[in-house]
């Protein structure tokens, strides 16, 4: 089984897409999610409480600042504006991809654990990611 997510994003954030996944997934098996793009990540994060989403983001906008902050004049791609090299940056450190258990048409996800795109751009982007259950 395969399919592609399409998740519309509205700058940098976390933006889950759990419940679109679960619907979809069937049997049993092992479940890969690869997000096609270079300037955002996907996340197996708490779903529970929205503090943790907005903390991740926080971390990583101080972590990996805009081309615009002195501190990261070294930076040579900056053409296509100050977040997108930091986005970059920040979807090389984070993962591309997750694998997740599947048993009687259920992912085996903990408590709460939800799957999320990780936006890394300010400007709205429509992300795709790829989806393959292997029996």
């Amino acid at each position: 089984m395969r399919t592609t997510f399409d998740i519309t994003t509205h700058g940098q954030g976390l933006y889950e897409f759990t419940d679109q996944v679960a619907g979809w997934v069937r049997g049993e098996g092992l479940l890969t999610l690869f997000i096609r793009h270079t300037s955002a990540s996907l996340l197996m994060q708490e779903n529970a409480d929205p503090e943790v989403q907005d903390d991740l983001r926080a971390f990583f906008a101080r972590l990996v600042p805009p081309t615009s902050d002195p501190g990261m004049a070294y930076l040579t791609h900056t053409y296509e504006g100050p977040d997108d090299m930091p986005a970059h940056i920040k979807a090389a450190m984070m993962p591309v991809s997750l694998s997740i258990p599947v048993v009687n048409g259920r992912m085996q996800l903990g408590t709460w654990q939800g799957i999320y795109v990780f936006e890394h751009r300010n400007a709205p982007h429509t992300r795709h990611v790829a989806a393959y259950l292997a029996v």
